[in-house]
């Protein structure tokens, strides 16, 4: 299944996903869609970038009973789960263990965006420190705030799209300026 992403008119953070043949609102970066330049830029970076894995907390019910149709590998999270953002760290842009001596993100949080959320295959492959890390596809806020680079969707749309997705799957984050050309 192809997703698509496209920054929406309104603002650089808005944009619109494509799935199945729905559109969605959907969060973005709060520098909008273009091509990443380091880490931190707030890019939601343009490209095709293949689905990873799914990562959700077992003790949340945000995967809704779709775990068992998954094509996907799935793991857990737990309090102890982190992904490196520090360059400078040898396991940057992979899931770490916490506490961790480098940079990191925690996984598990309050806010519920990571309650479910799945890694796009940016940088990863290998990584490439300092060129951004964590590009996920996870939940948004209420307000459907900027991600510091991700994509995000309201729960009920991540219900729909979770069971279509397999190893084959990719977002195609289209930047502005490349639709008028």
């Amino acid at each position: 299944m192809e997703i698509t992403v496209r920054q929406a008119e309104t603002a650089r953070h808005q944009g619109i996903l494509t799935f199945a043949g729905e559109k969605v609102n959907c969060a973005l970066g709060h520098g909008g869609i273009a091509e990443k330049q380091r880490e931190g830029d707030g890019i939601t970076p343009a490209g095709r970038w293949q689905v990873r894995a799914l990562w959700h907390r077992p003790d949340r019910q945000t995967c809704g009973g779709v775990l068992s149709e998954l094509k996907l590998p799935v793991h857990e999270i737990d309090p102890n789960a982190g992904w490196s953002d520090d360059p400078a760290d040898p396991l940057y842009n992979q899931p770490v263990p916490l506490p961790h001596p480098f940079g990191h993100e925690k996984l598990w949080r309050a806010d519920r965006l990571y309650d479910v959320f799945l890694p796009l295959g940016f940088n990863d492959a290998p990584p490439l420190a300092g060129r951004g890390s964590a590009i996920f596809f996870h939940l948004t806020s209420p307000d459907f705030s900027p991600t510091q680079g991700c994509v995000a969707v309201a729960p009920d749309v991540m219900q729909k799209i979770m069971p279509l997705l397999t190893p084959d799957s990719v977002f195609d984050i289209i930047a502005p300026e490349k639709e008028t050309a």
